[in-house]
């Protein structure tokens, strides 16, 4: 079965507030084997939300609305459902009986605008709320069911768990939904997709996706089947081809981030790793340290953002610095090999570059970016170009000190 989720409220449109609910219903239907097809973020306008009701209704045979449930002219989701299955509303005395009655309880007076609460689609079945004012309502429709839930994640979900999910898992077919994800590292978006379309286009189901991130691409299978074992077994068919051609780009088949993968090989191997750091200034430590239990591997860093700071901290010879440019091969190199040596880590990691908008070093564009690696078999450097933005170029650059650790390490 396909559904769509619609999350109503004018709020859910600003940069404030973000629209969490259909997140999570979409795992929950994905675990009865309902495929969620599309999502819709509407304001509080009641045409257009019976528009996109009427419209839904026409796709799926299942369409979970949440919020605009509440008591004020704004909330308009019972009255936009009313409109577009051409129904009335019917005062329910005995919802509102409870809801005066909840008020009661927290020793308040009810007041009149919240008796908009006590209208009910007609047809529909009440669903309670334990949890606040607003009740959640149940239509079965021909072919289809519709629901409308509260919009507070603490009512809505509550609500769906104890009342509408037995509900539905009662009413389904037989239908079980299988994940693999992966994530990739170290090269673009289009040039994975070139290398693996021919893996996973030939096959309708699983569904393949990949989404990209700064020098992170994942890629996400959906196996949809009629039992549990016959989905493991067709995503684990995809996922294995997808693997042999991947190989080691491959860094995680668990949601790991790079961090991590990179954190653990050292603490299984006993070893460490110190940073030392310019254009990024402390985002790998940062990274490094996100991850519990990273001081078992991670001794520290340097922040050498000035050139007289790599001289003063890291006892770079002002010579290096003065005849290659704080962004080269030289320096990159020299930083690595100081911050293993001061530090007695087993590996250390250097980041210098220019991260723009505009150059701070002449001769150098920005987005350039040279890494150094400093480990027990020498010492190395490498150039990359980053484009797109300050920010982009110093996380692309941290996440390729990580994996460059991370082929180091394999």
């Amino acid at each position: 079965m396909n559904a769509e989720i619609i999350a109503v409220g004018s709020e859910l449109l600003t940069p404030e507030r973000s629209d969490t609910n259909s997140l999570w219903l979409t795992a929950q239907l994905n675990e009865l084997g309902v495929e969620v097809t599309q999502k819709a973020i509407l304001g509080d306008d009641r045409e257009r939300l019976a528009t996109a009701v009427t419209e839904s209704l026409k796709r799926v045979p299942l369409l979970i609305l949440t919020g605009g449930l509440g008591p004020t002219e704004d909330d308009v989701t019972r009255e936009a459902v009313a409109q577009a299955l051409h129904r009335r509303l019917l005062f329910s005395q005995e919802i509102c009986d409870e809801i005066e009655a909840r008020f009661a309880r927290a020793g308040r007076k009810m007041a009149d605008i919240n008796k908009r609460q006590a209208f009910v689609v007609e047809g529909a079945e009440k669903l309670s709320n334990p949890n606040g004012t607003a009740p959640g309502l149940w239509l079965d429709l021909p072919g289809g069911m519709l629901m409308l839930l509260p919009g507070p994640p603490r009512e809505m979900m509550p609500m769906f768990s104890d009342i509408c999910q037995p509900r539905l898992a009662a009413r389904l077919p037989q239908m079980a939904i299988r994940k693999r994800f992966f994530r990739v590292a170290g090269m673009g978006e289009s040039d994975l997709d070139a290398l693996i379309s021919p893996v996973y286009k030939p096959y309708l189901n699983p569904v393949t996706t990949i989404l990209a991130a700064e020098g992170d691409v994942q890629i996400h299978l959906r196996a949809r089947c009629d039992s549990a074992e016959a989905a493991d077994a067709l995503a684990e068919e995809l996922g294995v081809k997808i693997l042999e051609t991947l190989g080691k780009r491959v860094y995680s088949q668990n949601g790991d981030p790079l961090e991590a993968v990179v954190g653990h090989m050292l603490r299984d191997r006993n070893e460490t790793v110190a940073v030392a750091e310019s254009c990024t200034g402390g985002m790998l430590g940062a990274r490094i340290t996100d991850v519990p239990g990273s001081s078992a591997w991670f001794l520290g860093g340097f922040q050498v953002y000035a050139p007289e700071m790599k001289a003063r901290l890291l006892g770079l010879n002002q010579k290096t610095l003065d005849e290659h440019g704080a962004v080269s091969e030289a320096v990159a190199k020299a930083m690595a090999d100081s911050t293993r040596d001061r530090t007695g880590a087993t590996y250390a990691l250097s980041i210098t570059g220019e991260a723009g908008p505009e150059s701070q070093t002449p001769g150098i564009d920005p987005g350039v970016v040279w890494i150094g690696l400093a480990s027990p078999g020498g010492v190395e450097a490498k150039m990359f170009r980053f484009f797109s933005g300050r920010n982009r170029v110093r996380k692309m650059a941290v996440q390729t000190a990580l994996n460059l650790l991370r082929f180091q390490l394999s």
